[in-house]
């Protein structure tokens, strides 16, 4: 525990320092830093998604920077710092977890779920169970966190079989809208398959965000394997048929899997 304070203390030291003596340090705001926030948080999440445990420990780094570094703007205007910060958290999980620091009883993970969104329920400014949902996440993500939310409070299917039928249900939907080239309503019906198909991920265990990824990074693999192999041969892969392409394309997947 020594050595974590330590760290942590030299961290903070750091940042006094460079907030005090560097040109670009000096400059930031809490508005100017929030988009590098954003590019640090996709980039300890591809970490995560490549299993790559010296990336993520280095990605969590600069995440553990930006909060400090937030932190200690906001002192220099007497609005918080980052005991502040840190105290607040652990008032909130000691709160949020009376399982753990109170007489609440939660014998499995889903009441623990519950009680949670109840406690959040009663805390000020929350009026609906989806209220903690932030409006910038990205759709995809934030259809499966409004799933989670809801089903903190029961809101749920009961069985995989039950949600993958509603997913057969919306793409039928979707078959007839397309049919009749309505392209409001297939906006609409487009958008209710990718919602089901979220929440059948939920159900099967699979992070649809995390497999979306990995799909991307596989095809881009392939695809690129495929473009280096028709340059090899002095060919254009613009002047090439589909047919020609996809000869190459299987050739890759049967290579790089």
């Amino acid at each position: 525990m020594k050595e974590k304070l330590i760290a942590f203390e030299r961290l903070l030291n750091i940042m006094d320092d460079l907030r005090e003596k560097c040109p670009w340090d000096k400059k930031q705001t809490i508005a100017s830093l929030s988009h590098l926030t954003i590019e640090e948080t996709y980039e300890l999440v591809d970490a995560i998604i490549e299993e790559d445990m010296d990336g993520l420990k280095k990605e969590l780094g600069d995440v553990l920077l930006h909060i400090v570094f937030y932190a200690r703007i906001a002192s220099e205007t007497n609005d918080f710092d980052i005991a502040d910060v840190i105290n607040a958290l652990c008032e909130k999980l000691i709160v949020r977890h009376p399982h753990i620091y109170g007489d609440v009883t939660a014998e499995n993970e889903q009441q623990v779920k519950e009680n949670w969104e109840k406690i959040k329920l009663k805390e000020k400014g929350n009026t609906s169970v989806l209220s903690g949902v932030p409006k910038s996440l990205p759709a995809l993500v934030k259809s499966l966190r409004i799933q989670d939310k809801v089903k903190g409070v029961g809101f749920d299917w009961e069985t995989p079989e039950q949600v993958w039928k509603k997913v057969e249900e919306e793409m039928g939907e979707l078959k007839e809208e397309v049919a009749k080239q309505d392209k409001q309503k297939m906006e609409s019906e487009f958008g209710d398959v990718l919602f089901s198909l979220i929440n059948y991920a939920r159900f099967i265990g699979v992070d649809p965000e995390a497999a979306l990824e990995k799909t991307n990074k596989k095809f881009t693999k392939r695809f690129q394997h495929m473009e280096d192999d028709i340059n090899a041969e002095g060919k254009q892969l613009s002047e090439m048929s589909l047919e020609e392409m996809e000869k190459y394309y299987n050739k890759a997947k049967e290579l790089k899997g």
